[in-house]
């Protein structure tokens, strides 16, 4: 759990992550407004000092207290109010991505983050952060091999793609090196328009990206209707039978995923901190189509 010393609370293990190295990601054509330059080269690496967490999780709290008004959480916020963070941080490992520094002796502000959190942590921890949303009992014969990402954030500056490209690259070195198989975590939809995107999202999807009953989870806390309400011809919409209208628009992120090879473990939880529908998902790295394989899994050449 977190100390009552905000300094003290985060524990880092350099072996871990690679030995603290970073590495170099040339990329073009980033928009970051008046801090855009052409050709920028993002340093990629995992932190390797409690400082490279803070600044992670000053991040999160721009990303998802300021811009989207999630709600702290109260034992980490009398720490610092300007950091978002919970007892989970104590044990992940954090990937950041900085910009291009502004002076030769100082490091780029950090545009990308997220963690993971790696089956021995998670046993120090009690369990995985998604249990506090999900009942993952059907999982259990994959736990030994499955690895947690969350709170993965990009500046609202840096949000064209190419940020969340090299998260992704280093995500899947990551599970390489330390032979890790199945990933899992949870995309979440903003509920400012009372549910009707997360809903009809997990109805256009579960038809063709649900996993098998037999790996199905359940959530803790439902959203308190799965039925989209516009498409249906009921007048009490207790019924899951909806009329025939457009398919919803995927958002990007939860596309990008189902490109990757990622499906459904299950219908949304309501996570009320953070006023999302969050949908469970797992990937298996075995399963990542050939496109994708050759971005994140084949080693590359930084510079």
């Amino acid at each position: 759990m977190i100390t009552s010393d905000a300094d003290s609370a985060v524990r880092v293990d350099r072996d871990a992550r690679g030995n603290g190295r970073s590495s170099r990601v040339a990329e073009a054509g980033e928009d970051a407004g008046a801090g855009a330059t052409n050709n920028a080269v993002f340093t990629v690496h995992w932190a390797s000092c409690e400082a490279d967490v803070r600044a992670a999780q000053r991040l999160r709290h721009q990303v998802f207290v300021v811009e989207m008004g999630a709600v702290p959480d109260q034992h980490f916020l009398h720490q610092n109010d300007q950091l978002e963070g919970d007892r989970f941080d104590t044990f992940c490992d954090h990937l950041i991505i900085r910009a291009p520094a502004a002076a030769p002796d100082l490091p780029g502000a950090v545009i990308g983050t997220c963690r993971v959190l790696r089956p021995e942590q998670a046993r120090r921890a009690g369990g995985l952060y998604c249990e506090t949303e999900f009942d993952l009992a059907p999982l259990a014969p994959l736990r030994s091999d499955t690895v947690e990402l969350g709170r993965s954030c990009v500046h609202p500056n840096w949000r064209s793609g190419s940020v969340v490209l090299a998260m992704w690259r280093a995500l899947g070195q990551f599970m390489t090196m330390h032979r890790y198989h199945t990933l899992i975590g949870c995309a979440s939809v903003w509920l400012g328009d009372n549910g009707a995107l997360a809903s009809s999202i997990w109805h256009q999807l579960r038809s063709t990206h649900l996993v098998e009953p037999c790996w199905q989870v359940q959530p803790r806390t439902p959203m308190l209707q799965l039925v989209d309400v516009a498409a249906c011809s009921c007048d009490e919409c207790e019924c899951e039978q909806p009329i025939n209208k457009p398919p919803v628009p995927i958002p990007p992120l939860i596309k990008g995923y189902l490109r990757c090879g990622a499906r459904l473990l299950g219908p949304p939880a309501r996570d009320t901190a953070f006023n999302t529908a969050d949908l469970p998902m797992i990937m298996h790295f075995d399963d990542i189509t050939s496109r994708y394989r050759k971005h994140f899994l084949e080693p590359r050449t930084h510079r």
